[in-house]
Parts: C-alpha cells; structure tokens; sequence
C-alpha cells in the first residue's frame, strides 16, 4: 500500500514523537532535561518557521517577532492564572488552556493587522523599524504593569505545555504553514520575494498579501509564546526581548531563507547548542575563579555565527530547499 506524503509526513512525526514519548517513560534515553530541550526546541521550531513565512517567503524584514509572542504570552498567562486560576488536573482546565492559547494568538495577530496594515503599504525598511519599536514598546508596557507582575514578570503559571501538546501543536503548526506556502497565496507571496513590481504589473496585490502574511506569523508567534509561558511557568520582559528576536532571526537564516526544512534542523540544532554552550561557559567559569565568564558569552557567539552566515553561506543550511517529505506530491507533478 502506498501512503500520500502527507500520510508519510504524519506517520514519520508520529515515531519521533513514540520514541521521544517512550525513551522518556523509561528514562532509558531522554531524561527530563533532555525533553525540557526538545520542547523548547519545539517551540522554536514554531517561531522559526512563522518569522520564516515574513522574512524568508515574502522577503520583509521583521525584528520585532518576540514581541507577539509576548503578547500571546502574557494574555494567555493572565487567563489561565489570574482570572481563570485553573491547575492541569483535569481534561476541562486543558481544554480552557487550549481556549486561552488560541485568545492569545488571536490578540497577537490583531496587533500583528494593526501595525502591519500602515507600514507594509510602504517599501523599504519601514516594517523593521516598526516592528523593532514595537518589540521595545511591548517590553516598556509590561515592565510598567504591576497587574502582570511588572519587571518581576508573571510568577505561577500552570504548567499546561507537556511533550504531548507542544509537540501536538507544532506538527499543526508546520502542516497549516506548509500547505499556506505551497497554496495559490504562497506563489503571490514568493512573487513578492522576487520582484515585487513585476508582482503588481501582474495584479498582485502586494499590500494586502504582505499584510495577510505578516499577520499570519503574528499570529503563530502568538501560539508559541503561549506554549513557551505554560512549560516555564513564568512570562518575564526579559524573554521577549530584542535578543530573543534575533535569536530567532538567526535560525532563519542558519537554516535557509524560504526553507521550512532549514528552520525545523536549525531551531533544533542551535537550541541544542545554545545549552551546550550553557554547560561549557559554567564549567569555565568554575575553573576560571579569578576570572567572571558568564553565560550570557553566548550571545557572542550567536553574533558571530550570524557574520559567518553572511559571509561564507548567505543561503543558509538548506537555502531553498525542501526535504522531500515537506513538499506536497502534487507539486512535483
């Protein structure tokens, strides 16, 4: 029997998430810090493949990505903790979670229609400039509202995001993505990328698709800071900051601009290494006494592989391509 690729698709995500989910169980392979990484990996994947859909499908440029998760964060956060106070102990909490997730995603991709329905009319780097002012403004606002817990952040948030869910809602998340980007709108979209006044001597609505995109990843960025504030059990400012962008600004372009394969490996890969590096820059400075390295060296090292990228494989890991697996039978034929 032969299955469609999507059927594939479900099937391969399926044992990854069997072996995950039973490796865990018996604490055979994956222990609860390895499945706290693969989730936030997870999340990340989420992110990477939204900001993806802006920057590398229709070639804008936003900075400001962290910024709708904060709101999809803290919204989400403030219902499930201070109005609903619901606990993960039974299947209608998870479902008022699930509620509340959505809310959040919603309320980003409102904020993503507002901000991006004045500035995407515009060419240049306009959308940056906004988006990076917004990131700041959402920072400010929160810092400055004790409702939220101010600088403190928001303290005591279920934890409703297990491996189930997250990964759940990932697969979803990249399946909706996906079949956006192969759809008749995915092709105005990569219009866009390409040329975008030849897109409009041929009736491409420039503006109205670059509005629908960039409110679409608001939207799924939305999502992900929900998930991300219900596995730490906290939403802090400093989360959703311009370094939490561009931490997600380089997986797009570690793992290739209009490449939804590149940004799966690359939000895994530098996820991964990002702990890593946690462990290495701890352990030096343990055996540095006389000599402070904390682990916030990382972010060097981030803007260094952001230069090298630049430099030597503008394409990224995967440049434009796809794994097989992702691309639907029919454009192939």
């Amino acid at each position: 029997m032969r299955l469609s690729r999507n059927l594939k698709l479900i099937f391969y995500a399926l044992i990854f998430y069997l072996f995950i989910f039973l490796t865990h169980r018996f604490q055979i392979l994956i222990n609860d810090y390895l499945l706290h990484i693969i989730n936030v990996s997870l999340i990340y994947v989420i992110l990477t493949v939204s900001l993806n859909l802006i920057n590398g499908f229709t070639g804008q440029f936003s900075i400001g990505h962290m910024g709708f998760a904060a709101v999809g964060a803290y919204i989400s956060g403030i219902l499930t903790t201070l109005i609903w106070k619901i606990q993960p102990n039974s299947i209608y909490n998870y479902i008022l979670f699930i509620i509340a997730m959505i809310i959040g995603g919603i309320s980003a991709m409102v904020i993503g229609y507002l901000i991006g329905l004045p500035t995407l009319r515009l060419r240049g780097d306009y959308l940056a400039i906004v988006t990076l002012g917004f990131g700041e403004i959402i920072r400010t606002i929160i810092n400055n509202v004790d409702y939220v817990g101010g600088p403190r952040g928001l303290l005591g948030i279920p934890k409703f995001s297990n491996f189930t869910i997250i990964f759940v809602i990932t697969l979803i998340s990249v399946i909706v993505m996906r079949n956006i980007v192969y759809s008749t709108h995915g092709r105005a979209f990569k219009s866009i990328r390409e040329d975008q006044i030849a897109s409009e001597l041929v009736g491409v609505n420039t503006t109205k698709y670059k509005v629908m995109i960039f409110t679409i990843g608001s939207f799924f960025a939305g999502i992900a800071g929900a998930l991300l504030c219900h596995l730490l059990q906290i939403a802090h400012p400093t989360q959703f900051g311009f370094m939490g962008t561009i931490l997600v600004l380089v997986m797009v372009y570690a793992g290739g601009m209009g490449s939804i394969s590149g940004s799966i490996i690359a939000a895994f890969g530098l996820t991964f290494m990002s702990e890593g590096l946690r462990l290495v820059l701890r352990q030096l400075d343990e055996m540095t006494p006389t000599i402070s390295i904390g682990i916030e060296w990382r972010m060097v090292v981030y803007s260094l592989l952001l230069i090298l990228i630049m430099l030597f494989r503008t394409e990224g890991l995967m440049g434009k391509r796809e794994l097989k697996i992702l691309v639907p039978e029919e454009e192939e034929r």
